[in-house]
């Protein structure tokens, strides 16, 4: 170790006065002012050298070098055109958003939005995030979740090494939930509308198909889809692959239409209504009802066409 100080000392002494004059003469530098020179800066720097004179400044114009080119540049060179396939996530080439209006599917709007779709985000989204937000304070975690299944209660013999019991009231484990905050307040996602046709066994069933379908493309605004039996029903002269009903499913503007429209519109009209039963949904956030035959000539788009 000392002959390894008695090597390393002697080098530094040599090199800190070095640098102790460099900084001496750097401060002394700055301190004569600008007109003079640093020693750091070369003399044949640009710093030296003139600017453009006005002339060369003034013949400078691009727009009438530009005209005066022959041929004229493609305007693609200029503008973004995404790939129109994809080639994965690790091709230098990635296609924008869906949002951006360079995209290939790129949908404009919306220009306006529906009146209950307005109603959600000014009253209904604030109201449920009252309801369901649970608040943690900073710093702290979640208490642990309460166990999905239950045990039994060892009250008898045959208890012993069973298989947890389902939750209390319904055979069917319910869905995990996240919990609820500003990003996911539970919101209408789709609708869908289905008519189920048991005359459509029958041999005029292609006409009966046709007319629901018309129906439910005019109160939809969207046209309807054929669905075909899954299984053989003897009692509806049904067989299996035989189309049997027909149905749309409503996203967007058309779903928040449609429903305002059911909402204000046909259920006023349905004489000792009750309303939609609470315990028809499966508990995880999907609600069905139906609506009788002569229900539907509620409907504006179908009632014009019945005789006064």
């Amino acid at each position: 170790m000392a002959t390894q100080r008695a090597l390393t000392n002697p080098f530094r002494r040599k090199i800190l006065p070095c640098l102790r004059c460099h900084s001496m003469s750097r401060r002394a530098s700055t301190f004569n002012g600008m007109t003079e020179l640093s020693e750091d800066v070369d003399p044949s720097s640009s710093m030296q050298i003139a600017g453009p004179s006005e002339e060369h400044v003034k013949s400078f114009d691009p727009v009438a070098r530009s005209r005066r080119r022959g041929k004229q540049l493609p305007s693609s060179r200029y503008r973004y055109r995404p790939p129109k396939y994809y080639r994965g996530p690790l091709h230098p080439h990635q296609p924008p958003p869906p949002s951006h209006p360079s995209s290939r599917l790129f949908t404009p709007g919306p220009f306006s939005l529906p009146r209950l779709e307005q109603t959600y985000h000014s009253t209904l989204a604030p109201d449920l995030l009252t309801l369901m937000y649970t608040h943690h304070p900073p710093g702290t975690l979640p208490g642990p979740s309460p166990p999905r299944l239950r045990s039994w209660d060892g009250s008898s013999p045959y208890h012993k090494n069973r298989p947890l019991r389902a939750p209390r009231g319904t055979p069917v484990l319910p869905l995990l939930q996240r919990p609820i905050t500003f990003r996911n307040i539970p919101r209408l996602e789709k609708i869908h509308v289905h008519s189920f046709l048991k005359e459509a066994g029958g041999t005029d069933g292609s006409a009966y198909l046709h007319v629901a379908g018309m129906v439910i493309q005019a109160i939809t605004n969207v046209r309807a889809k054929v669905f075909e039996a899954k299984k053989s029903i003897v009692g509806f002269n049904l067989r299996k692959g035989k189309p049997c009903a027909v149905g749309v499913e409503l996203k967007g503007e058309d779903m928040y239409c449609f429903l305002s429209k059911v909402v204000d519109v046909v259920m006023p009209r349905i004489k000792d209504y009750k309303g939609v039963s609470g315990g028809s949904g499966d508990g995880s956030g999907n609600l069905a009802f139906g609506f009788a035959p002569d229900t539907v000539g509620s409907f504006p788009e179908v009632e014009v066409n019945y005789d006064a």
